[in-house]
């Protein structure tokens, strides 16, 4: 979640997201996600050819699946949260929720040498905004029968799951029917003992985005990199980028040259306009433009070579997307920057000359419908500003890209959620959560996809999350991330969005939970 304190507003407590039960007309198999937490001492296990890992689905009103486990002992995987992590906008004293680590370890070496172009360095000009209004037309509360297509639709999966629940979780997004799905990668996780380390958690990353995408399912992979590890950055604080942006691009590198094959689009890093994510650099545009170009230039180099590879040629180009800012105003004592000056720096450093670049974006709504513009004088309050909705941070993003010369670029959506705690054990991490309800959860998602995709400069929108509330502790411990899953523990499993979304993919098929939650009122 982001740091948010504009002006106007003294300190604002608000969500998590990158960090969510359902009627069931039908009655599928149900098979729980329970992460294996690690035992002291364990050590990872060498990493043998496997066979990959597939899943089977009936694509009819009656769902059932069946996840046929790879024959690969990985060893435990510690999926019980240990460290910090937090998803769009809270406030300044906000106690941060944890995330999962993974542990570390040591491998062969390899070294990558990339070529590297300069990157801009002139002090950045910010060209003058003023209001535009929405696209024309919003979007009803009561809607036909969508007919979403599924090759703009994504949703983010937790990598450091063990195997058996990767296997499930790669099954119930088979099942769901979207196409695209998101990995952030946390290099400290991934090398956390040098640039030379291809670790067993690296090793074992590269089975899992490889029977993604071999399954039969035809995954196309998203990859966010983020989190430089310690070795690479003089600042040990929270998390940043590495001190030479040289080595970002070759750890980019080296991560393609193992799952490139897969791999359909590439954010460069997440964040970047928090500190948090963005400690020992300057918080501007124009310092992450010093990263986004090599790393660009790296990502270009990789698949022109491997278009030319005998063996196996990379056969599709690889969407290059910046990094999701978050939402969230200017408060340089809290660690944030307003995303829209962010962007602005960005082009002024030389954004716009990447035009077959993605401009990623991570549209947070709260509590509000997808088409809801800001603002209201409604007393339960995360409604004064426009950060806090989602079609306004559309808007304004578009804006300053048009302001910059840049309205051919597209703009990709790789994170965002709506987030509710009903049926949920203990009380919610965040009074707005309570606002809505799962039908609206549902119905919010539902209506944001159908939005995003009636825009014509709008590339795929990837969901957070699938199932981080399954993870061991999150509910427990009130971890905001479980507001936002699309499956959550028992009695419920899959919540009511899950299926909307399976529905309004097959529109002809018309499931009970559909009908149960479309055009249902706010409820919490």
């Amino acid at each position: 979640m982001k740091n948010y304190h504009h002006p106007l507003i003294t300190v604002i407590y608000a969500c998590c997201v990158f960090l969510i039960a359902a009627c069931e007309p039908q009655e599928p198999i149900r098979v729980y996600v329970t992460p294996t937490p690690q035992t002291s001492g364990a050590t990872s296990t060498a990493i043998p050819t496997i066979s990959l890992p597939t899943a089977t689905e009936e694509q009819t009103a009656v769902v059932e699946v069946t996840a046929t486990p790879a024959s690969l002992d990985l060893g435990e995987i510690n999926s019980t949260p240990t460290t910090t992590f937090i998803g769009p906008v809270v406030g300044e004293s906000y106690t941060l929720p944890p995330t999962s680590t993974l542990r570390p370890t040591n491998t062969p070496t390899l070294t990558i040498e990339v070529p590297i172009t300069a990157t801009p360095t002139s002090e950045p000009t910010i060209p003058a905004l003023s209001p535009t209004p929405l696209p024309a037309g919003p979007v009803p509360t009561q809607l036909p029968m969508p007919n979403l297509n599924p090759d703009m639709m994504g949703v983010q999966l937790d990598p450091t799951l063990n195997q058996q629940d990767w296997n499930q979780a790669i099954s119930d997004l088979q099942r769901l029917g979207v196409r695209w799905l998101k990995v952030q990668i946390s290099w400290d996780q991934m090398q956390p003992n040098g640039p030379d380390e291809i670790s067993e958690d690296l090793k074992r990353l590269e089975i899992y985005l490889k029977s993604a995408h071999n399954n039969g399912s035809g995954f196309s992979i998203m990859l966010s990199f983020a989190k430089a590890p310690l070795w690479a950055r003089s600042n040990d604080d929270q998390s940043g980028p590495p001190d030479d942006p040289n080595a970002l691009a070759n750890f980019i590198t080296m991560v393609l040259d193992r799952v490139g094959i897969a791999t359909y689009a590439v954010e460069i890093w997440n964040e970047p306009n928090l500190v948090r994510e963005w400690v020992g650099q300057p918080l501007t545009g124009q310092s992450y433009m010093q990263y986004f170009v090599p790393a660009y230039n790296a990502i270009k180099t990789w698949s022109a070579a491997k278009a030319q590879d005998p063996n196996e040629p990379l056969r599709h180009s690889i969407q290059i997307i910046t990094a999701g800012l978050a939402p969230t105003g200017e408060n340089p004592a809290a660690g944030s920057r307003n995303d829209r000056t962010y962007l602005q720096e960005m082009f002024a450093a030389g954004l716009g000359q990447y035009t077959d670049a993605a401009i990623g974006i991570h549209p947070y709504g709260w509590w509000h419908p997808p088409t809801a513009t800001c603002c209201s004088d409604d007393p339960r309050g995360w409604n004064n500003d426009p950060h806090f909705f989602f079609a306004d941070n559309i808007r304004d993003f578009r804006q300053v890209m048009e302001a910059s010369g840049a309205g051919s670029m597209q703009m990709w959506i790789t994170e965002v959620g709506y987030a509710t705690w009903e049926h949920l054990a203990g009380d919610a991490p965040q009074q707005w959560m309570t606002y809505i309800g799962e039908c609206q959860q549902g119905n919010y998602t539902v209506e944001a996809f159908q939005y995003v995709q009636s825009l014509p400069y709008m590339g795929p929108m990837i969901l957070w999350n699938l199932n981080w509330a399954m993870l061991t502790g999150m509910v427990e411990n009130r971890d905001e991330r479980a507001a936002y899953s699309l499956i959550v523990p028992l009695p419920i499993r899959e919540r009511a969005a899950y299926w909307m979304l399976y529905d309004a993919i097959r529109p002809d098929e018309q499931l009970a939970d559909y009908a149960r939650c479309r055009g249902a009122n706010v409820s919490g």
